[in-house]
């Protein structure tokens, strides 16, 4: 029997098969993250673990816990995870790609939707007595079909995204790290610019004071993928001065914002909290893909959703 220390109670009955193999399964309940010191001394009674994306499991956490045989990741991402650092111990690291492809497209494309067209603050002026007499001026928003649709990164969710804005007839250009559109110039010509890279080293900040002045003032950029790809600051700058129409957010840097920064002011800012993936089939399959790959690793056999290797070093 091994024991297998879970960050946050999942969605599903995933844990029910790691308990019918004769595992112990230790969950931490609070619906807060376990602080760092609890999240190390936690794992030390464990053989696996089963992390969330806001856990930092890093070189510190891996020699407090040689023991581990596997970090299984409740996340498409990786960027908590010291993916190097895992290598080195020899500590087979696992994640839940695939399962969130559809739930994120339709998160990303809905905050496409809603910046466009000004939803939040049209059902604002609602709930404050402002719906007045209708005027043809009143709460205009820009139009979606048949504009042009910049996808920075390659992947299954950037193309899920695609494949909606297909049926919106809108012009998709894309930019990846193996090509396509350079991304100044799909920053130039796209009126929507939707993020799907992986947080590395080289996307930190990709969008950052100079992509934004690229963009068109009448823009609108959508982040779905990870807070740190955006300059926050930046962002907020830009926002405030109208350099480009708005922004919608799903992923923030920090994350989560706390409630009086600037950026949460800015009236053409739409911010949610991290909710890609949050759909009950969803956080299922996450659940099942997590542990798919503590019981291959617990059975010493390799992981069937391993990490991927790392990524290229060039900038999409």
């Amino acid at each position: 029997m091994a024991r297998v220390f879970v960050t946050r109670t999942p969605v599903g009955d995933g844990l029910e098969r790691l308990r019918a193999a004769n595992h112990e399964v230790d969950v931490w309940s609070e619906p807060a993250p376990p602080p760092q010191p609890a999240l190390i001394e936690r794992a030390r009674r464990a053989d696996a673990v089963i992390c969330m994306l806001s856990d930092r499991i890093d070189a510190a956490f891996m020699d407090a816990n040689p023991q581990l045989k596997a970090i299984a990741n409740y996340a498409v991402g990786l960027d908590n995870v010291d993916l190097a650092a895992a290598r080195a111990r020899g500590i087979p690291v696992g994640h839940t790609p695939g399962v969130l492809t559809d739930a994120t497209a339709d998160l990303a494309f809905a905050l496409m939707l809603a910046a466009a067209r000004r939803l939040p603050q049209s059902a604002q002026a609602v709930k404050d007595g402002e719906w007045g007499t209708w005027q043809p001026d009143g709460y205009l928003g820009a139009d979606v079909v048949g504009a042009t649709l910049g996808i920075v990164g390659a992947g299954r969710i950037g193309e899920a995204v695609a494949r909606r804005a297909a049926g919106f007839d809108m012009r998709i250009l894309r930019s990846t790290s193996r090509g396509g559109t350079p991304l100044p110039e799909l920053l130039a010509q796209s009126d929507f610019v939707s993020l799907h890279v992986p947080l590395t080293p080289q996307t930190r900040h990709l969008i950052d004071a100079q992509a934004l002045q690229r963009m068109k003032r009448t823009a609108i950029l959508v982040n779905t993928a990870r807070g740190p790809v955006v300059d926050t600051q930046a962002l907020t700058d830009a926002l405030h001065a109208g350099t480009i129409a708005g922004a919608a957010l799903d992923v923030t840097d920090p994350e989560p914002l706390p409630p009086d920064h600037p950026l949460l002011q800015a009236p053409n800012a739409l911010v949610i909290p991290h909710v890609g993936s949050a759909t009950p089939r969803t956080r299922a399959a996450m659940t099942d893909l997590a542990v798919d790959n503590v019981l291959a690793a617990l059975a010493g056999e390799p992981l069937p959703h391993p990490a991927p290797a790392p990524p290229p070093t060039t900038a999409p």
